[in-house]
Order: structure tokens, then C-alpha cells, then sequence
């Protein structure tokens, strides 16, 4: 799937998160799927752990690396947000604050991602009730295996798989991704 902004298909507006999903809920619907299982990595897993909390036709979903939970508060996060509330409070360039991620985007683009990154999905975990599979690389740096753990925790029909790797741990670890998710689809098979 190509999220707007992300590959071939631009972004010709901010958007927001239920957006994008409004966009995958299309495609199901345009292709009259009655069940689906979503897999997402990294902001495609914030995108799927929406639809599973609200959508009854996804039946299971696979959530690797996943965006969407709150990060800890950690002192380097808050010098930077007091560093750039300063540089905007006396007008000083803030061209060089945030993430090199966000730097690079278009305007359109800047305020999608910060109504994206600024939502999170920890209350949502309770309603989802299809069974998620969670695959997480050990040294994910970007999602912090704390992530995943809560996940867990939150979504009642889970299970952890922890592959050795960081961010893009199904490219880290590709070999052992394909067996778990070959088997997961198999299961998810035989309970029909």
C-alpha cells in the first residue's frame, strides 16, 4: 500500500492519522475483502492498530516495530523541546530543530507528521480484539523494545516475538520474520 506522502501518491493536504486509515479502509472496500490481516511496521503498524480497535473485518493483525505508544519522557527529549520553544519565543532560526526525518519533509508534509507523531494509541489497545502478533527488534532504537512490552500488555489475544535486530528487524532478521509470520498465517488459517 502507498500511504499518501510516503511513495508515489503526494500528500496534497496535512492530514491526520484517521485519514490514512480512511484510506486503507478504501482499498478493502474497493477490493470487497470480508476479512483481512494487516501487517504494518513503524507508522504502518500506528495505521493498523487504529483499524483493528474500530474496524470488525480485520481479523488478525501483525504489529512489527510498531509506531503509536507514548515514549517515556527522557531529559534529551525535554532540552530539546525547551530549546526550541526558546529559539521560537526569541525568533531565532529553528531550521535545525527536529528530527532529520522531519527536516526533509515538504510544508504539507511537516504537519501531517506532527499530527501523526503528537497521537498516541495506548488507550486504543483495549478494543482491539482480533489476535495480534508483535515482532520487534531487540535494539530498536526508534521504538524501544519498552514499546512493544506494552502492546502486550494491552492488547488481551497478543504474543511478543523479539527478533535480533533494530528498527527494520524483518530486514535485520528476515529469515526468522518469514518463518514466524508463515506460521502465524498458517494458524490464522486452520481456525477457520
Amino acid at each position: 500500500m502507498d500511504f499518501y506522502g510516503f511513495g508515489k501518491t503526494p500528500a496534497t493536504k496535512p492530514l491526520t492519522l484517521y485519514d490514512y486509515a480512511d484510506g486503507v479502509k478504501e482499498l478493502i472496500s474497493a477490493y470487497g475483502m470480508k476479512e483481512v490481516v494487516l501487517v504494518g511496521h513503524s507508522f504502518g503498524g500506528r495505521v493498523a492498530i487504529l483499524l483493528a480497535a474500530t474496524l470488525e473485518c480485520v481479523k488478525a493483525v501483525v504489529l512489527v516495530d510498531s509506531a503509536g505508544m507514548k515514549p517515556k519522557r527522557t531529559f534529551k527529549k525535554t532540552l530539546r523541546q525547551l530549546n526550541y520553544k526558546f529559539r521560537r519565543a526569541f525568533k531565532i532560526d529553528v531550521s535545525k530543530c527536529g528530527s532529520e526525518d522531519y527536516r526533509a519533509l515538504d510544508d504539507v508534509m511537516k504537519i501531517t507528521f506532527k499530527n501523526v507523531v503528537n497521537l498516541y494509541l495506548d488507550d486504543l489497545l483495549p478494543a482491539v480484539n482480533c489476535p495480534a502478533l508483535i515482532i520487534w527488534g531487540r535494539y530498536d532504537k526508534d521504538t524501544p523494545l519498552y514499546m512493544a512490552k506494552r502492546l502486550k500488555k494491552g492488547i488481551k489475544d497478543s504474543g511478543l516475538i523479539i527478533l535480533e535486530g533494530g528498527h527494520y528487524s524483518y530486514l535485520d532478521d528476515y529469515g526468522t520474520f518469514l518463518a514466524v509470520l508463515d506460521s502465524y498465517f498458517r494458524d490464522i488459517c486452520r481456525q477457520k
